[in-house]
């Protein structure tokens, strides 16, 4: 086979595709994390390189051309195939120097991780780490992350997992708000309580039903999915909320709304891609988080504990 040079630009090509993913230059350009004027550019540039109409205006949204839509088969055959290539030379590689993305919850990246990046850094300067600190699931396929601390083991094939450690979590208030329920803090006076919630389904109302404490709707007035906004609200004392012993019961503002349920077993599993794993780089930080995060599984959650999450929504996917 001969090669022949290919005259666009690969950046041009990935505003492309996520512009037909988003269906707009602005989500595109959220994607992306560029400024939407250059999503623009880049779209009409890769037009005069190829010689065609790709994407159409259909009143504020974007549309693709007949030749948009067939060319962007094409595109994600390449998108993948450039991750894969991406992902096995990062494998392969022995070289200490160099940058390290982790994803983790806003409070694991906050709580658990600054000592084991601290000391990861004093003895090995050379590497750069990026913290994600994101409640979505970052994808490793599409190396939107190198390694993901994540509360549930991932099905797919390719991901390899390491179990970490379990915690115990419990519903916290303040001392003020909890005050209002009455002196003795029943199931049947927290559910005259308002509930934190971290998005407007219904998995907590379903999660707490199920561990004996029913609800209504009525009770989750109020929703973030940022973690750190559910605990300010908590402590600030608006509503009850959910949050890991380690972190509620050392915090003086707060303090366990009851003793009446049981505790919510959260595991912790370190995840990264099999392609990755092999990677030294990886293979270092990775160690350095096992060291400082891996702890025998409390007894009270093996005894009493009832494991249940909510589920982690993947993020949308990045370019």
């Amino acid at each position: 086979m001969t090669a022949r040079r290919i005259d666009f630009d690969w950046n041009h090509v990935q505003a492309f595709l996520a512009v037909a993913e988003h269906g707009s230059y602005s989500g595109a350009a959220v994607a992306l994390g560029v400024a939407q004027p250059t999503v623009g550019r880049q779209i009409a540039a890769l037009e005069e390189e190829l010689g065609l109409t790709l994407v159409q205006r259909a009143g504020r949204a974007i549309a693709l051309t007949p030749t948009g839509v067939e060319l962007v088969e094409h595109v994600k055959v390449m998108y993948d195939a450039a991750l894969r290539v991406a992902r096995v030379a990062a494998g392969q590689s022995i070289a200490l120097d160099g940058r390290v993305s982790i994803s983790a919850s806003e409070i694991v990246a906050s709580h658990f991780l600054p000592p084991a990046i601290a000391e990861l850094r004093a003895s090995h300067p050379g590497i750069e780490i990026d913290l994600i600190a994101s409640n979505a699931s970052q994808d490793l396929r599409r190396r939107e992350a190198d390694i993901a601390l994540r509360n549930y083991k991932p099905k797919e094939p390719e991901l390899v997992a390491r179990k970490l450690r379990e915690s115990e979590a419990y519903l916290y208030g303040a001392p003020a708000y909890l005050q209002t329920l009455g002196k003795k803090r029943t199931l049947e006076s927290l559910s005259r309580a308002t509930f934190i919630n971290f998005d407007r389904s219904d998995t907590l109302r379903e999660g707490l039903a199920a561990l004996g404490l029913p609800l209504s709707p009525a009770n989750f007035a109020i929703a973030s999915a940022s973690q750190h906004a559910q605990w300010a609200l908590v402590r600030q004392g608006v509503g009850i909320g959910i949050m890991i012993a380690e972190v509620g019961d050392n915090d003086p503002l707060v303090e366990r709304a009851t003793d009446a349920l049981p505790a919510i077993v959260v595991p912790l599993w370190l995840v990264t891609h099999r392609d990755v794993d092999t990677s030294r780089r990886v293979r270092v930080v990775a160690d350095a988080l096992i060291k400082h995060l891996s702890t025998p599984a409390p007894s009270a959650a093996k005894k009493r504990g009832v494991e249940w999450k909510r589920p982690t929504k993947p993020a949308r996917r990045g370019r």
